[in-house]
């Protein structure tokens, strides 16, 4: 792991100054230090992931919204039974992976004051 992009990866989390770092530059940083502490970030991650699949960038690419949703499902379920987010975000990946693969719409984001926290 090259910790030059682990540091700049943090201080690009920190920099943001906001309780998940959403987007592309989400995906990149929590991607990268899920590596190094998935405890800690992977929740994040597939959080992101979630998000990432109803992105308007992947409206016309299932195949993609599917990949997104196969690894949040995935990092969701690499987190230990006693990490407090798991089964949230379980829930949520196995549930927006389900509504991908029936053909149903994803719903619409949800205005970022109004989201649970992580």
């Amino acid at each position: 792991m090259d910790q030059d992009m682990v540091t700049l990866a943090r201080v690009r989390l920190l920099s943001a100054n906001r309780r998940v770092v959403r987007g592309a530059e989400g995906l990149w940083i929590y991607r990268l230090l899920t590596q190094v502490e998935p405890e800690v970030y992977g929740s994040k991650l597939a959080y992101v992931l979630v998000e990432a699949s109803a992105s308007l960038l992947v409206q016309e690419s299932p195949e993609q919204r599917l990949a997104l949703l196969d690894e949040a499902v995935e990092v969701a379920k690499a987190l230990s039974a006693s990490n407090p987010y798991r089964s949230l975000v379980l829930a949520s990946a196995l549930a927006a992976r389900k509504r991908e693969t029936d053909g149903r719409p994803t719903p619409a984001p949800v205005p970022e004051g109004s989201r649970g926290h992580l």
